[in-house]
Parts: structure tokens; C-alpha cells; sequence
């Protein structure tokens, strides 16, 4: 009996030592504040999953030498949530050639300082001062605060696919890629090694041969990568997890917090009794970006309602009907001119009732008095289906205090030449209650992790 004991003990610490010696460890954030004290058993997780494409060590194969140095850039960028209670996931990819502002970082490596960009590809984040300023691009980009990373490269993929004996994946017509290297006939392959990573690096071979389609293969792999790991018991079997864990940190990158082999198996046994079907894979929500049709920028409101459901962790595989674009400030007459000061109980705001319910209007309008902007009056207006809050000239500071005192996404809130003050337009996606909800797309879930898809082939 104290034998085994002690063979169970001796096991646990060779194990704990072996993945603490495989793990590199890095800041979670490049200066900025991080994430608030976590538990990983019961806290709400914010996980980012990050691809590099650095050549750097046994990655040398797939690039030349000018690309083996430094951090890489993020090829991949994925936010994995879990909800407090296990029942609710998402994975959530951000395109690489994503344009975004990204906050002034701090290299720890190097000690060198990067001042704010306006705007930037979301994928240079990383290149410029490490994994800590993805994390702290994407905090600032959607609200939230992420609590963990994990940086992987080509490798990961690879030896990951080995370890568990490969994964399925379907493709509607023959791919012969030779950039990537992909080769699948149609239907149903598995997919192991060099194969699997070339299904996931492959543009050319499928969709249209952007990133974006590129991202489409990447949620088909993870969702049957999914599926087998859960019919083979994997999370339930300790030998085997301890197994795909020594493989998979010998080339893996991640936060302090992360880097202890007892908050990996915490989390792994987070997710063993999750219901698959509520494992939401999303793509956030994009459009052309202006001026650059290579580049991609966030489509608004969507993806203004999307970080809003991530940070409520709401169930993404039950989304709000498509809203329609907003509609023109109305013309009705704005309260009396303001004061030089902003002084809340001087300013005007008026509400605007495009909901078509009596008295909606009167509601936020007392609710925005209660909380001190004192000349609020409000009006009937034409229907509308989104709310947004518009304001003159010198009014953008207000505008944003009564956006936010209703819940209203900064990306609602617009400039106006035909009002005085500020004006919230109430739309039908804003007829209940004094904090706006925004209304997720209707295809906002690219596919659960239990539905089976199949990735079509370039030119298809």
C-alpha cells in the first residue's frame, strides 16, 4: 500500500517536472495591465491561441533564414472562451490581415519600446514585442481581458496530429496545392504530420486562396480534432493526456500563469463534459478594408455586438436576427443650445423613438435624466431596426457618457451636421430594458465542433 503510494507520487512529480522542463514561458502582457486573478477550475477563461510562422529551430524547413529570427508574426489568432459553468465555448479567429489600432508595447527580450499605431495588421502585433502584445492588441480591440496564451508552432501541429493518430477532414474536390504541399483526393481523408499542417497553412489549394478561407480549414480541423478527442476519451485518460501534453509543450510558448502542467490538466478537464454543439466556432466579423482590398477591417455592428456576447459569454449558437444598417439622424427639433462647460445638467439630448412602441422614448429619456443629463426630452421618429447615438460638433465627449451610460457600443456612436447635441435613435433592437444588448448576425457561427463540414477547393 505505502508502495504504491509512493509510485503514484514519484509518477506525478517525474511528470510535473518533465512538462515544466518542456515549457517556455512568457509575459502575458507587453506593459500593459494584465488579466485579474484567475481560477482556472471556476473563473470564466479567455484563452488566445496563437500560430506563429517563425522558421526559427526545427521550423527551419519551411522558410528561409531572414524568417528564423525574432517572434514571427501570428498567422493564426484564435480566442478560445469558457464560460464559469463549462456549458457555453467559442472559438473566435481574427483574420491576419485584419487592420486594427494596437497599444504602445514593451519587448521584454530586446527592452525596446513601440509607440501606438492607429492602425495596424493585428498579425505584426507579435512581430514587434512578442505574444504579450497579441494579447494586449486583442484586450484593447474587444473589451476583454485574456487570462492565459499559448504561442504554437509548425511543429505543434504536427506532432499533435501524430500523437492522437491523425485527424478527418473533408474537401469537395480533388486539391493538389504546391505551395503548401496539400494533396487530398475528394471526401473524407485523415490527415497526420506534414498533411495536417498542410491543410491548415494551405490558401492557394482551397476557397477563393485568402486567409479567410484559410481560417474556414482551420475550424474544420479543430471541430473534428474535437470530436475524436472526445470519442477516444482522451480528456478522461490521464496516461494518454500526459502523453499529447509532453508532445505538444515541447513546442508550445505561454503566459506565467500557464506555464504549470496542473492548470493545463485543470482546464483539459474543463472541457471533457462539454456538449459539442455548443462549441461555437466564429470568424469576427469583417469587410474590405479602405483603400487596401488585400487588408480586411472589423464590419460594424457586428463585431461590436460579437466582444459584447464574448464578454457576457453568451451562447453563440443561438444568435439575435440579422440587423439591417442604421438609419439617417431624424430632422425633429434637438433641446435648447449648450453651455461652454460640460456640465450634465445643461447639455441637450434628446431621445428618439424609432421603435414604434409608445412611450419608449419617455423611458430612456427619465433613465438619462436619473443619471444627471437633466435636459433630456425625446420625440417620436421614424422606424428604424439599430440604434446609434449621434452629436454635433463639440458634443463627441457627451455623446460618449450617454452611450455608455445605456450600454450603447462606442462603434454606434457618429458625428451628425443635422442635429444640436446629442441624439440617441432607438431602433427595434433596443425596445426593452435601459442597457442596450447588440444583436448578433444570424451567421455569426461558422459550425459547431459537432457538425461535420467539408472545406471546398480552390475554384470550386
Amino acid at each position: 500500500m505505502v508502495l504504491g503510494i509512493v509510485g503514484v507520487v514519484a509518477f506525478a512529480g517525474y511528470w510535473a517536472w518533465r512538462l515544466q522542463s518542456n515549457i517556455h514561458e512568457a509575459p502575458l502582457s507587453a506593459g500593459h495591465a494584465t488579466a485579474d486573478a484567475t481560477n482556472d477550475a471556476t473563473d470564466p477563461l479567455q484563452i488566445l491561441i496563437i500560430g506563429t510562422d517563425t522558421r526559427s529551430g526545427a521550423d527551419s524547413n519551411y522558410g528561409t533564414t531572414a524568417d528564423s529570427s525574432g517572434y514571427g508574426n501570428s498567422d493564426v489568432m484564435i480566442l478560445l472562451n469558457i464560460s464559469a459553468d463549462n456549458k457555453v465555448v467559442s472559438m473566435t479567429s481574427f483574420p491576419r490581415d485584419l487592420m486594427v489600432p494596437i497599444p504602445a508595447c514593451h519587448d521584454p527580450q530586446t527592452g525596446k519600446d513601440y509607440p501606438a499605431q492607429a492602425v495596424g495588421q493585428i498579425n505584426s502585433a507579435m512581430m514587434e514585442a512578442g505574444p504579450g502584445c497579441a494579447v494586449d492588441t486583442v484586450n484593447q480591440l474587444t473589451g476583454l481581458k485574456i487570462d492565459h496564451f499559448m504561442v504554437a508552432d509548425f511543429n505543434a501541429v504536427k506532432d499533435l496530429s501524430n500523437e492522437i493518430g491523425g485527424v478527418q477532414v473533408c474537401v469537395n474536390a480533388a486539391i493538389d496545392d504546391p505551395y503548401s504541399g496539400l494533396k487530398l483526393p475528394a471526401g473524407t481523408s485523415t490527415v497526420q504530420g506534414e498533411m495536417a499542417l498542410a491543410f491548415l497553412r494551405s490558401r492557394h489549394g482551397v476557397g477563393d486562396g485568402s486567409d479567410l478561407s484559410r481560417i474556414k480549414s482551420q475550424q474544420e480541423f479543430l471541430a473534428s480534432l474535437a470530436r475524436k478527442v472526445k470519442s477516444d476519451g482522451t480528456l478522461t485518460n490521464v496516461p494518454k493526456l500526459l502523453s499529447i501534453a509532453d508532445t505538444i509543450t515541447q513546442n508550445l510558448t505561454v503566459d506565467s500563469g500557464l506555464a504549470n502542467p496542473q492548470a493545463m490538466i485543470t482546464i483539459a478537464s474543463r472541457l471533457r463534459s462539454v456538449d459539442l454543439a455548443k462549441v461555437a466556432f466564429v470568424t469576427a466579423p469583417w469587410e474590405p478594408y479602405t483603400g487596401d482590398p488585400n487588408r480586411v477591417q472589423l464590419k460594424q455592428p457586428d463585431a461590436a455586438a460579437l466582444f459584447d456576447a464574448l464578454r457576457q459569454n453568451r451562447d453563440l449558437t443561438a444568435p439575435a436576427p440579422t440587423q439591417s444598417a442604421s438609419a439617417t439622424p431624424s430632422t425633429a427639433p434637438s433641446a435648447a443650445p449648450t453651455a461652454p462647460a460640460y456640465d450634465k445638467t445643461l447639455q441637450p439630448v434628446t431621445v428618439a423613438n424609432g421603435t414604434g412602441i409608445t412611450g419608449r422614448a419617455s423611458e430612456l429619456a427619465t433613465f438619462l435624466k436619473g443619471q444627471g443629463f437633466a435636459q433630456t426630452s425625446e420625440f417620436n421618429a421614424a422606424a428604424t431596426d439599430t440604434t446609434n447615438v449621434y452629436y454635433s460638433a463639440n458634443f463627441a465627449d457627451v455623446a460618449k457618457d450617454v452611450a455608455a451610460a445605456l450600454g450603447i457600443p462606442s462603434s454606434q456612436v457618429q458625428p451628425a451636421d443635422n442635429i444640436n447635441g446629442v441624439q440617441v435613435y432607438v431602433g427595434s433592437d433596443f425596445t426593452s430594458g435601459t442597457h442596450y444588448t447588440p444583436k448578433l448576425p444570424s451567421n455569426v457561427v461558422s459550425q459547431t465542433a459537432a457538425q461535420t463540414t467539408c472545406q471546398t477547393a480552390f475554384g470550386q
